[in-house]
């Protein structure tokens, strides 16, 4: 009989506290240290620091863990303003003062871009920021009913949980949308059931709060008159899991905002996606059309085009814009918005660009210049379909710095120059900083040295 060597598996780590001496910080600012020739990735913690930090994952490669205890604080190191903050997962950073986090953001952008793309240096322009708080005119809050302790939690997820932290203040959100903390759970709690309420989606349009209220069964008339007795400023809005919404307040407005430097104004529906932070939406907008420097003569293709939000202000400067997008209702809504604001320069058509491109009639046509703002995967299956365009200019909005530096070197390497490269703070206190990119046909190609795939 054969007997077969069968290694003993290692024990895991998560749950351990390791105690570790911080090296340094990477894009997202967390910590980077070393445990037993293993990279660690520290929540919460700086470089120069010593911190104890538990482990969530233990990985063949690398270990996340979150700062659990300080034991040798780094000078910027700072008490943070909200009460929450140890348990709520909605903002990171707090424990810095804004412009540190935006400094070290930038930092190991820099880095991470510069190590794979090959350039030794990047064109940085000024960020585009504004108010770092209040600045939340969407958010989205878990319900959860404990039906042993019949207690209520309305809140943010915890870091790295599914657990609801339920918060009484949020200094994120706008001032319109506040209220919902401390108005809404006692309405939740009069109800038969308030497990039936599974989370409430916020929101401001037309200078006023929206309230979706997402339930999984029915609510009597009865009960849905208690949610808008307990905020009457607010527009209710009820969904019983089907996707259905129900007005709860007659004549509800459709939602709008406007953007006000290009008097443009863009409808749009509860759950459709719009950009967090309005102020800095506006001045991401004015800065790309004048980076395009755009004109008559231009014709414009916008992919990841949503409801229009850079189509239609691209549209009242230039010849024509054609904006695709992929799912299906978003492209009706920026028709609609087209419509509504006169603009017949405008069209609109549906595709998947992560796959080939269709052989459709937008295809065809020759763009000078191409605007893209795509999710967090980036525009992989699509960069090298955009770069065949060989449109004279490439303005590049991500919201993710590890999969636009992905495509930057496909841009690259296919004969575009990197111009303009600016920061956008969309979401101050957290981990999170967008970009908008410039690239510009070159009539040679780019020279890009080696850098590993990431």
């Amino acid at each position: 009989m054969v007997t077969l060597y069968k290694a003993k598996a290692k024990a895991s780590l998560i749950g351990a506290t390791l105690t570790l001496d911080i090296d340094s910080t990477d894009y997202e600012v967390n910590g980077l240290s070393r445990y037993k020739q293993k990279i660690v990735f520290v929540s919460g913690a700086l470089q120069g620091e010593k911190v104890q930090a538990l482990v969530l994952e233990d990985k063949a490669g690398f270990i996340k863990a979150r700062t659990s205890k300080v034991l040798s604080p780094a000078p910027g190191r700072q008490r943070p303003f909200c009460p929450h903050f140890s348990q709520c997962g909605g903002c990171q950073l707090q424990y810095l003062d804004n412009d540190q986090q935006i400094r070290l953001k930038q930092q190991g952008i820099d880095q991470l871009i510069r190590h794979q793309t090959g350039l030794e240096t990047l064109p940085w322009q000024p960020m585009i920021a504004a108010a770092d708080t209040h600045y939340r005119r969407k958010a989205r809050l878990g319900v959860w009913f404990d039906k042993k302790t019949r207690q209520l939690s309305v809140g943010f997820r915890a870091e790295g949980s599914k657990h609801i932290s339920a918060i009484s203040e949020c200094s994120m959100l706008s001032p319109l949308l506040t209220p919902v903390l401390t108005r809404l759970p006692p309405a939740i709690n009069a109800l038969p059931d308030p497990a039936v309420v599974t989370h409430l989606e916020l929101f401001c349009a037309n200078q006023r709060p929206y309230v979706v209220v997402r339930h999984v069964k029915p609510l009597t008339a009865a009960q849905q008159q208690a949610f808008v007795q307990s905020w009457p400023e607010a527009y209710f809005l009820g969904d019983d899991g089907t996707e259905q919404l129900q007005h709860w307040q007659p004549d509800t407005p459709t939602p709008a905002y406007t953007l006000t430097e290009q008097d443009i104004r863009l409808q749009f529906q509860p759950g459709d996606f719009i950009q967090i932070n309005e102020a800095v939406n506006q001045k991401m907008v004015s800065q790309a059309l004048a980076w395009l420097e755009v004109n008559a003569d231009d014709t414009i293709l916008d992919l990841y085009a949503g409801m229009g939000n850079f189509s239609l202000p691209l549209a009242k400067y230039a010849k024509t814009v054609q904006g695709i997008e992929g799912v299906a209702k978003m492209v009706q809504q920026a028709a609609t918005n087209a419509t509504l604001n006169g603009l017949s320069n405008a069209s609109f058509a549906q595709a998947d660009l992560h796959l080939p491109w269709p052989d459709a009639p937008w295809r065809g046509q020759g763009y000078t210049k191409v605007v893209l703002d795509p999710a967090r995967a980036g525009a992989k299956g699509a960069i090298e379909q955009i770069a065949a365009l060989k449109a004279a200019q490439i303005l590049y909005v991500s919201c993710n710095a590890a999969t636009f530096a992905r495509d930057a070197r496909v841009l690259l390497s296919q004969g575009y120059q990197l111009q303009k490269l600016s920061a956008i703070d969309m979401f101050p206190h957290t981990s999170h900083l967008e970009l908008m990119a410039l690239f510009s046909a070159s009539s040679k190609s780019a020279s890009v040295k080696s850098a590993p795939a990431k």
